[in-house]
Parts: C-alpha cells; structure tokens; sequence
C-alpha cells in the first residue's frame, strides 16, 4: 500500500519544479477532438483546467465542436459540404453552429463549476469576445458564414484572469454586420493567444503529436525545423495546420505551443508537469 502512496507523492514532487516556474503565467487551451465527445476524458480534461487555475497559472480555454455540430446538422437534414477543409455554412447552419456552441460552452462551464472552478463564458452573442470580418477563399470564394478573427476584445479576458476565473470561449465571432460567423477553433486559439502574448498554446488533437520519418514522436522541434518537414511532406495532411497555426503564434510573441493527444487522460498535465512530456513542443 505505501509504494503506491510514495509513487503518488513522487509524482507531486516531481511537478514542483514546474509549479514554481509556471506559477503566474497565461496559457490558452483549444479543447477539440476526442477528448469532448467522451463523458470521461472530458471530465479529466476540466479537471486539469481546474488544477492549472488553482496553482496559480491563468488558464483560457477555447473551444470548437465540429461532432456535435455534425450530428446537429444530420438531426436537422441539412447537408454538410466542405471546400478546401472548411465548412460551408449557410444561414441556416450558422443557426445550428451557433446553437450547438452555446450549448457546448454551458456543458464545459457546468463542468468547471463542477470541480470548484469560476468559469466566465464567451460563447456567440454572449459576450461578444470575437469580432469577425468574412472569409474568402483564395481571395474569392464565398463559403457562407464563415469568418476570420479581425479583432479580439483583449480587456474582457484581461478582466476575468484578473479576478480568477477561467474564460470558455466558442469558435464563433461576430462581423460589421451583426451576424455570427463560424471561425476554426486552432485559428481562434491562435489569435486569443497572440493578442494576450501567452506563455504557452496548447492544441489539443487526436494524434500523438508531430513524428518524423520513422513514425517516432517528435518531442521538441523549433519553426525552423518544423517548415523544413512541411516542405518534405514529414509533416502532412491535417498535421500541417495545427503546426502552422502552432508557428504563427510564436511568430506572433507566444512562449511556447504544445500539441497533445487529448485522447489520453490528463494529458495536459502530463506534458506540462513532467520532465518527459507526451506530445510536442514547438519553440522559436
């Protein structure tokens, strides 16, 4: 019974030096894939949010919702069409979108409050955090409601991390004309963690994170690196805009931007609270 309880304490003090060094700092969480539509993941994924606020370390979380915007849409019958990887959405699904967001964010908020933590939602109209202008593929393709983040309302997070509490922010903003707009999650995470200049971006996937030509994880890789396998097609298919979404925010003063499998259970503990790690580290 005592080696079980001395590897649990072991655990703890090993986590201590990074208790220390990140006690204080900002990161920002996107919450996406795997680890939302499963009861239990979801659950230690909060709790971990939870943890990271208690010891002092500011926490945003942004969040997207793609699965249950699927099944919304297939309950509703409206067909989903993607051009280029992004989903065209009409007015009618930008209602769904935004319905199945809204309700996403109260679940991740109920959560929170859950395991003692003081959420405060941005979630749509609620809130208003992202302002958005229309996107247009290659300069011309009109695919609905779907939007680019053209500018973040920084004093509104600034005000909730000042008072303690954990901001949940939905993928959706806002444009000059009043209407909401789908905006990609990692895209949203990136500019959220830029305007705030935080020390670290995770991305949260369903893959282990960045491998090399053998298939083996690859734990740190600088933006260097990182553009050459672009390039080589090492890194490839749906790889490559999380890493470049990763670049662009350490283009953009960001610390350091982590992606990790949130597949596995309190895997953002797991990569930021010992000396292995289990995903990948991307530096300047």
């Amino acid at each position: 019974m005592y080696k079980f309880l001395i590897k649990r304490a072991e655990a703890v003090i090993e986590a201590l030096p990074y208790l220390r060094k990140f006690h204080g700092d900002l990161f920002v969480v996107k919450y996406g894939g795997a680890a939302m539509t499963d009861p239990q993941l979801k659950d230690k994924v909060i709790q971990d949010i939870v943890l990271l606020n208690l010891v002092g370390i500011k926490v945003v979380l942004v969040h997207g919702g793609g699965k249950d915007i699927n099944r919304m849409l297939e309950k509703k019958k409206i067909k989903t069409e993607f051009v280029m990887g992004l989903r065209k959405t009409s007015m009618e699904a930008m209602k769904v979108v935004d319905r199945s967001l809204s309700r996403v964010n109260n679940d991740i908020a109920a959560i929170i409050k859950k395991h003692g933590g003081r959420p405060v939602q941005f979630s749509g109209r609620k809130g208003a955090l992202i302002k958005a202008r229309k996107m247009l593929l290659k300069g011309k393709v009109d695919i609905g409601y779907v939007g680019e983040v053209d500018r973040i309302k920084k004093a509104k997070i600034l005000k909730a991390l000042k008072k303690g509490r954990i901001p949940v922010v939905s993928s959706i903003g806002i444009g000059a004309d009043n209407k909401l707009y789908n905006i990609n999650a990692d895209t949203a995470a990136s500019a959220i963690s830029k305007i705030l200049r935080a020390d670290k971006l995770v991305l949260m996937t369903d893959v282990t994170g960045v491998l090399d030509k053998s298939s083996k994880l690859i734990s740190q890789i600088n933006a260097v690196s990182a553009m050459s396998l672009i390039r080589k097609g090492t890194i490839s298919g749906g790889m490559i805009p999380k890493v470049s979404y990763g670049l662009d925010a350490i283009s953009g003063g960001v610390g350091k931007v982590h992606i990790i499998d949130g597949k596995l259970p309190h895997s953002l503990l797991l990569e930021i609270f010992t000396t292995r790690g289990i995903g990948t580290m991307l530096v300047k």
